[in-house]
Parts: C-alpha cells; structure tokens; sequence
C-alpha cells in the first residue's frame, strides 16, 4: 500500500494460484482497509483489471465503488498541433503553476510527483493564453497528466515521444478524449476500474491518471 495525499493506493494484488478460494484475498484487503483506518487515511484508490469478475465483486463487497473506467492505450504519439495551445520542458519555476492546475481539477496538488518529474526531465506544461493550462510528469503508465479542458491533454500527448510502459490510461467517460485517441489509431490495450472508498474528489477537469494515482 503506498500513501499520497488523502488517500492511500493499494498496489498489485495476488495470491498463489493454490491457495485461491480460501478467503486470502478478502483478508489480505481487509488488512489494507485496517492498516489505511489505522493511520486515519480519508481514502483509498485502486485500479482493478476490468476483465477479473472475481476481484471487481470483492471490491465491491468490500465497500468500494466504481469511479471510472480506464483504458490502457499504446502506440505511436499522433502528430498535430492546436492553435493557441503551446508545449514546452517544465522548469523549477513552473512548479507552482503546475499545483495550481492539479487543484483546480483535483481539490489537490500532486507537488511530490512534479518535484520528482522536474528531477527527471520528464515534465511537460501546456500554455494558452499566456498561462499554465495544463502539464504532464510524463505520458506514461506510472505518470500523470492535468488540463483545465481536453485540449490541454491532446497538445500533451501529441508532444511525447512515446508512452512508458503499457500506455497511458485514459478515462473512458471522457468520451471526447476517449474518441479523438481512437481517431488517431491508438489502441486499447485492456481496461482497468478505478474504485474508491472512503474520501473521493471528482475530478473537475481533464485528466490522465497513473497506475499509481
């Protein structure tokens, strides 16, 4: 279990294929929630694999409720641009920008995570109208991405070189972004529910999540 700001995230989950059907898993997620009670977490956020009906009623036993769908796309960056809307490598000074937007669409910032992006080199920032509008840890499985509106994160995703890792996770509500993806030939590579319990913001704004938060 990792912790971020009011809420703690429940890694990869397994049990040895011969000890399924006793219970494990129940009770290995009835410690999560205990442990998170334990150290007065608000929240708690998990990604389930959309395919595994097992672990999605489990969950949802457990008392967590389904807040998304996410699919997991790869493959090459669409190229483009949008008129008004400029990328650039974020710098130290852009850090304050960058929590400023994650609040506005969060109810939070994600500053440890920008600080560690900015330390990388990985950071992206969108700006529109002589401002931050939007920005990225990177486009990839374990990073995240803002935007005050789906512009932001289409101009973010057609600057990456490529997408870490299995891809990057786009919210399936947002249908608008969900299609433009498609559109431009990238492909599902398997969907993943994010569930919740406890405190949960929605998010107000376009955005990209990781597998981590």
């Amino acid at each position: 279990m990792f912790t971020a700001r009011n809420s703690a995230i429940v890694g990869p989950v397994t049990v040895d294929p011969a000890a399924q059907n006793h219970g494990v898993g129940r009770a290995l997620m009835q410690y999560v929630i205990q442990r998170a009670a334990d150290h007065g977490t608000p929240g708690i956020r998990l990604l389930q694999a959309a395919y595994h009906n097992r672990s999605l009623s489990l969950y949802a036993k457990l008392g967590f409720q389904v807040r998304d769908l996410l699919a997991c796309m790869q493959g090459a960056p669409p190229e483009g641009e949008i008129p008004g809307y400029r990328v650039r490598r974020a710098t130290a000074a852009d850090a304050q920008a960058c929590t400023t937007v994650c609040r506005r669409v969060h109810g939070h910032d994600r500053a440890g995570e920008v600080s560690d992006a900015l330390a990388q080199g990985t950071a992206l920032v969108v700006e529109h109208d002589g401002r931050i509008s939007g920005y990225a840890t990177d486009l990839a499985f374990f990073a995240h991405a803002v935007g005050e509106g789906n512009e932001d994160l289409k101009v973010l995703i057609m600057a990456a070189d490529a997408f870490g890792g299995p891809g990057i996770l786009v919210p399936i509500t947002n249908a608008e972004l969900f299609r433009w993806c498609l559109e431009r030939d990238l492909r599902v590579v398997y969907l993943m529910t994010l569930m919740t319990i406890g405190l949960y913001t929605p998010p107000q704004g376009a955005y990209l999540p990781s597998i981590l938060y």
